[in-house]
């Protein structure tokens, strides 16, 4: 009740510096300034004589059914702002005043009881549960995964077991057969000597195919083959008998061959032939050759890079590329030789 003449004495004198006459306050209405809404009807009241002194329409006075709702939180403020509206002032005022009363509005909800704002809160939180994917879910579908991986990997594991044991379990068996590498020949040596295969029978044979004119690997290779058969009659004290035979007859005649194999070895045996002869030697060795034109006469002959060892029946038994050395060739021979014994 104190609280009442305080609030008029301060109304009147905000209301009497604007030039506006204080309204009246009589003391049978003090008695319910107290009760819910007094303010937003005494608000009403200033605002209508305010409204009226200035020279504005007085506010209508609200339905029966709006009288019940000026007492609820907010009220003030939308009332006020339907006034501001229908005096002409800006409406973007009105519309700051009915915003400033929304979140009041959305907490306690419609007609004030609270029920709204519940039932939103329950389904957004169904909705948040209803999701396509829950953690549950997500949790299940890592264990499944993990469990999927692992159990993979123990059956690849136990696969690859499996395949170790088979390979191990079986047995290596001694070969059967050789290889279809040799054959009868008939050439001429470098003394000019008709030569056929079997001239060599009861010796172990070291055979090379090349050309007179190569101009690096045949003598290479060549310089390799006389190394290995020293290193083999002084490690192992065999003889091996060295055979180069060419693959160019058009220019490796007795003569030339002659002249070339003496560079190398003196044991060394050189054969030639005619274009037919040195091509069946060379089908039957399996020795690939061929001629590559360069400039007239001048010419090169692509051909294999392979040692052949045969046994004293003239059977092959091992080939040697260009990746052994000098070494290397006379420890594998001598391996050889001393199996064969």
């Amino acid at each position: 009740m104190r609280c009442a003449p305080r609030l008029h004495a301060l109304l009147s004198r905000a209301l009497a510096f604007g030039g506006l006459p204080p309204p009246p306050l009589p003391r049978a209405q003090l008695q319910g300034i107290t009760e819910p809404g007094a303010a937003s009807r005494l608000g009403a009241a200033f605002i209508a004589r305010a409204l009226a002194t200035t020279g504005l329409p007085a506010p209508r006075r609200p339905r029966a059914l709006q009288v019940q709702r000026i007492t609820e939180p907010g009220a003030a403020s939308r009332f006020g702002a339907a006034f501001l509206a229908r005096g002409g002032f800006s409406t973007d005022a009105s519309a700051a005043a009915q915003d400033s009363a929304k979140p009041a509005a959305a907490t306690g909800g419609e007609g004030g009881d609270g029920k709204s704002g519940k039932s939103e809160q329950g389904d957004a939180g169904k909705s948040v549960r209803r999701g396509p994917v829950s953690w549950l879910s997500f949790l299940l579908l890592l264990v499944t995964g993990g469990g999927i991986i692992v159990y993979y990997d123990k059956e690849k594991k136990r696969h690859i077991e499996e395949l170790k044991n088979r390979t191990s379990a079986v047995k290596q068996e001694p070969s059967v057969g050789t290889a279809a590498i040799g054959g009868p020949f008939n050439l001429l040596n470098h003394d000019g000597k008709p030569v056929t295969q079997k001239d060599f029978f009861g010796k172990w044979t070291l055979l090379y195919f090349g050309f007179t004119h190569c101009p690096d690997i045949c003598p290479d290779e060549l310089q390799k083959m006389a190394l290995a058969i020293d290193k083999i009659k002084e490690k192992a004290k065999m003889e091996v008998v060295p055979v180069f035979i060419t693959v160019d007859p058009e220019r490796d005649t007795v003569e030339q061959v002659r002249d070339y194999v003496n560079e190398f070895h003196p044991n060394l045996i050189g054969l030639t032939g005619t274009t037919d002869e040195i091509r069946k030697v060379a089908r039957a060795y399996r020795v690939y050759y061929m001629k590559t034109e360069e400039e007239g006469s001048d010419y090169l002959v692509d051909h294999s890079i392979v040692m052949y060892l045969m046994n004293p029946k003239m059977e092959f038994v091992k080939f040697y590329g260009k990746n052994y050395d000098a070494d290397s060739l006379a420890d594998g021979i001598i391996k050889e030789l001393k199996g064969h014994q």
